[in-house]
């Protein structure tokens, strides 16, 4: 059942040959067996998911399958959390999110959430109020990535096949390449938000999931597409769903390969390995293959997402503290999320304002920059996953902890991107390193061109399985 993914494990319930109860057995003894070492499940309701199987499961094509949610957002009225925040904590929610009817009307079985940082942000998840980090399974001392990093954890170790996420400067792709996972950030507002938001730090924060299939993603992602009512704008409709994208080849793609960062600065060598050896097999697979490296304002794009994201930490702060009728007391923050709000209250409304015009000023460069190309291959990340501990948020420089030498940007290079510019993206683990730790390599198409990108995802998937590569800890 380990080696299953999602759309195998939904055939065994439909075919008698498992139930749901006994999947959901399956799941908590993982849990049980290695959370103590990962710490990525929290909040778990085993009640409200029996509840689930005994009401009788929708007639979807995850039915009986184990589902884990993301603590941040995903609200739900049966799996409250803790958003990653003491502040937050045992958060209980009275309605029940768009996203969550939608994944619910899968057949999934929801039993719990996973970690994430405090205010989502950051390479990492080291929350402060899960009492102690998240860790890799393919090393205990490297991360789990961030700032879906339960999910990624709890995915790569075989807890459930396929986990919900969420990625606003790439927490579904990092974890997801830190884990050896598959990872898709679809085209802006391809999900609803609603009914709590419009949108999320000025549209670059998504929805999404991380799985070990490619077509787990695809078949999740179709269930769950279209906005809700209310939704502010729409992400243009696709030319095909995600699953009819990967059922058959794509056409042969014209694919620009940076083996830099996009400043042009040196990776890791064995991300540039990554990201030469994927180039080869693309080559052979008969895409026209060349080196390329995307002109935009890179850094002001970064400058502009760090004050956004910023001010988004202090309104959701604020919004906490009035439905709770009080002020910040101790321990209710970790001391970057202070400092993030200190940052904030030096920005005026204007200059909020310019920072979102920056961030469309660039979504029309990198739209330019797809001039001749139908997709972009980078590494997802500039190195391995990082040791836990070095992008803790036991810090008091917010800018520096950004956009500073030595800072998440300067790690993670690419994945922010796309957020800004609102074009699909997704990670998917081609290389290994000697050590035995996941590198996965990064592409990205033009706007509302997701079932492109997906069926290149699906032709590396073919063309270099992955599906027998498992962390050593899950095979005890």
């Amino acid at each position: 059942m380990q080696t299953a993914d999602a759309t195998s494990l939904s055939a065994m319930v439909a075919k008698g040959e498992i139930s749901a109860d006994e999947l959901l057995d399956h799941a908590l003894a993982r849990v049980a067996k290695l959370n103590p070492d990962l710490n990525a499940v929290v909040s778990v309701q085993e009640g409200a998911a029996r509840r689930a199987i005994r009401a009788g499961l929708p007639d979807g094509p995850f039915r009986g399958v184990p589902f884990l949610l993301k603590d941040l957002g995903a609200e739900a009225v049966d799996f409250p959390g803790h958003n990653g925040s003491a502040l937050l904590r045992d958060t209980r929610y009275t309605y029940d999110s768009e996203l969550f009817l939608r994944m619910r009307a899968t057949g999934a079985v929801t039993f719990g959430r996973t970690t994430s940082p405090e205010g989502g942000i950051g390479p990492v998840t080291e929350a402060a109020v899960y009492g102690g980090p998240t860790r890799n399974p393919w090393d205990l001392s490297r991360t789990s990535g961030g700032s879906s990093g339960g999910a990624a954890a709890a995915v790569a170790a075989g807890i459930v096949p396929i986990a919900h996420g969420s990625d606003g400067g790439g927490s579904i792709r990092i974890p997801a390449s830190s884990c050896g996972l598959f990872g898709f950030k679809a085209t802006r507002a391809r999900f609803p938000d609603g009914p709590a938001a419009g949108e999320g730090w000025a549209g670059m924060a998504i929805e999404g999931f991380l799985s070990r299939s490619v077509r787990d993603n695809a078949v999740m992602m179709d269930a769950c597409a279209g906005a809700d009512a209310g939704a502010p704008y729409a992400a243009p409709a696709m030319e095909m769903t995600y699953a009819g994208a990967i059922a058959r080849p794509p056409r042969r793609l014209r694919i620009g390969v940076c083996d830099t960062t996009f400043t042009g600065a040196p990776i890791h060598p064995e991300c540039r390995t990554a990201v030469e050896t994927t180039a080869r097999l693309l080559e052979g697979l008969g895409h026209s293959v060349t080196p390329f490296c995307p002109k935009a304002d890179h850094h002001g794009m970064m400058r502009a997402w760090t004050r956004i994201v910023a001010c988004g930490t202090a309104l959701s702060v604020r919004g906490a503290l009035a439905r709770r009728g009080r002020g910040l007391q101790d321990g209710d923050l970790q001391r970057l999320s202070h400092a993030a709000i200190r940052y904030a209250e030096g920005i005026s409304g204007a200059d909020y304002l310019q920072a979102v015009e920056t961030i469309h000023a660039y979504g029309r460069e990198m739209a330019a920059a797809f001039d001749g190309y139908d997709i972009i291959l980078s590494a997802t990340l500039a190195e391995p996953p990082a040791k836990v501990g070095r992008f803790t948020h036991d810090r008091d420089d917010y800018e520096a902890y950004r956009i500073g030498e030595g800072g998440v940007f300067e790690y993670s290079p690419f994945c922010a991107t796309f957020n800004a510019s609102g074009q699909p993206a997704a990670t998917v683990p081609m290389h290994w390193t000697a050590e035995g730790l996941p590198v996965g390599v990064h592409f990205a198409a033009p706007f509302g061109h997701d079932a492109t990108l997906i069926a290149l995802c699906a032709e590396c998937e073919q063309a270099q399985p992955w599906a027998h590569r498992w962390p050593p800890m899950t095979q005890s």
